[in-house]
């Protein structure tokens, strides 16, 4: 079918993932290593396993319904659904588990909107949105994990450590703090083993 988006036209790789042809693939081997692209028995998948993720890299990308998709791949609104449905989770980042001894780690968090009100809750904005912990590798910039989408849990447990937080704050150095170098880092250590040791009895 003409018109259609496909990776044998090199520029929609780009456009739709961020990679070069090359990095892309990389990636198409690798998923098939995982085991991606299965050999299935009775009807034939209607795109190749590069079209299959080019198709969901394109949804993440433009939220396009698949309605709206389907037609640009060439294929119905449900394959487009199947497909996403079974490559998206295929997809996903492999967490790191062993970093070097150097390493330094960021973790910050991010609001994602979601209209699945069953997995999100209001936040500041009065959007329905859920909470995404992110951790990368701060030299290379790369993220080594993502925490699964948490509100009241995640609320719970930031009460937890701003209660931590609050404790330690009682010490008034940690107020304002007028140490010089790694005085402030020493500090906080010490003030964070004493809390533990009261904790601990």
């Amino acid at each position: 079918m003409s018109g259609v988006i496909t990776v044998s036209e090199p520029s929609w790789i780009a456009s739709f993932t961020g990679l070069s042809p090359r990095q892309f693939g990389k990636l198409i081997t690798a998923l098939r290593r995982e085991g991606a692209d299965p050999v299935r028995k009775g009807r034939p998948l209607s795109l190749p396993l590069e079209d299959r993720v080019l198709l969901v890299a394109a949804h993440w990308r433009t939220n396009l319904t698949l309605r709206q998709l389907g037609p640009r791949f060439g294929v119905s609104k449900s394959a487009a659904d199947r497909i996403i449905d079974h490559l998206g989770p295929a997809l996903a980042l492999q967490q790191r588990k062993r970093f070097r001894k150097d390493t330094v780690l960021i973790v910050d968090g991010t609001l994602v909107p979601a209209r699945d009100h069953t997995i999100a809750e209001q936040s500041k904005n009065h959007r329905y949105s859920t909470n995404h912990q992110v951790v990368i590798d701060a030299d290379p910039r790369l993220v080594v994990a993502v925490g699964r989408p948490h509100n009241t849990s995640h609320r719970k447990v930031r009460a937890r450590v701003e209660h931590v937080f609050v404790r330690m704050k009682g010490w008034k150095i940690l107020r304002d703090c007028r140490l010089k170098g790694d005085g402030v880092h020493h500090a906080m250590l010490g003030i964070a083993r004493l809390h533990s040791f009261v904790l601990a009895g």
